[in-house]
């Protein structure tokens, strides 16, 4: 059976809502939520907020349908940036288990797909993409393990958001080829959430392959996952590994035989 994932769940100071979003979550199969926290930056240094612990919401997590375990809750910071100076990461970025960028700008989007240590980059879909996709930025984001996360709450709430959500994935898609992709909700209330099963078929209408709509909630979102660990915990690896000789070079540090001193008697 698939583990399905919504990364991105809207965190809400009031902690009823936020418990009805997860309780809902539970009930419709998904194994794994994050709590979205977004910061726009007024200032150069923007504040960053302290995940709440969900502890202090439930006494005991609710059970995952379909399954024994409880449901595995994490915590995501999305910074919105419109100058490059929004996304500095600092040691309070190690408070979030994902970390994802909203950029306003192609210059940013670029920056975001090449450079910027994040895990996803978000695309608009409130509005008309304010600039053109481009096939090298993107390509980059997938060589280095980044995703494009996809939101369909907004599509739920305005039929003119919908357009700009359909729109907006389906010019992403053209690129990427259906690669990198997840598909989350951005959910505010519990009536916003969507069975993944549902989230899938809603991955047909952006013209995923049916394949790739159902990776976008389910394995996808394992690799995000593995992506925030492999960033929190270190910064590569270094292999080395010796050459081997050819055969003309070992011939000649290979020394010749001695030859046996035969003594006249």
């Amino acid at each position: 059976m698939s583990v399905f994932m919504d990364l991105n769940v809207i965190s809400s100071n009031d902690k009823n809502r936020l418990k009805c979003i997860l309780e809902t979550a539970a009930h419709l199969g998904y194994s794994t939520v994050a709590i979205n926290y977004v910061v726009e930056p007024q200032q150069k240094k923007p504040e960053i907020p302290q995940p709440r612990c969900v502890s202090d919401i439930f006494d005991k997590f609710p059970i995952v349908q379909g399954k024994s375990s409880p449901i595995k809750v994490l915590n995501r910071l999305t910074i919105v940036a419109s100058d490059a100076s929004h996304f500095r990461p600092t040691n309070e970025y190690k408070n979030f288990d994902l970390v994802a960028v909203y950029p306003k700008t192609e210059k940013l989007f670029h920056a975001a797909c090449m450079t910027f240590d994040v895990d996803i980059i978000c695309i608009a879909v409130t509005e008309k993409q304010p600039f053109h996709f481009k096939r090298a930025p993107v390509n980059g984001a997938i060589d280095r393990g980044v995703f494009f996360e996809i939101c369909y709450a907004a599509a739920i709430r305005d039929n003119i958001l919908r357009r700009y959500t359909i729109s907006n994935a389906f010019v992403l898609m053209e690129l990427c080829k259906g690669k990198n992709i997840i598909v989350s909700s951005g959910a505010e209330r519990s009536l916003e959430l969507r069975g993944p099963y549902d989230i899938a078929n809603l991955g047909l209408v952006f013209s995923l392959s049916d394949g790739d709509a159902k990776a976008a909630v389910s394995t996808n979102c394992r690799s995000v996952l593995l992506h925030g660990e492999t960033r929190a915990t270190a910064f590569g690896v270094v292999h080395t590994m010796k050459k081997p000789q050819t055969p003309e070079k070992q011939q000649e540090e290979t020394p010749a035989p001695k030859k046996a001193k035969i003594e006249l008697v």
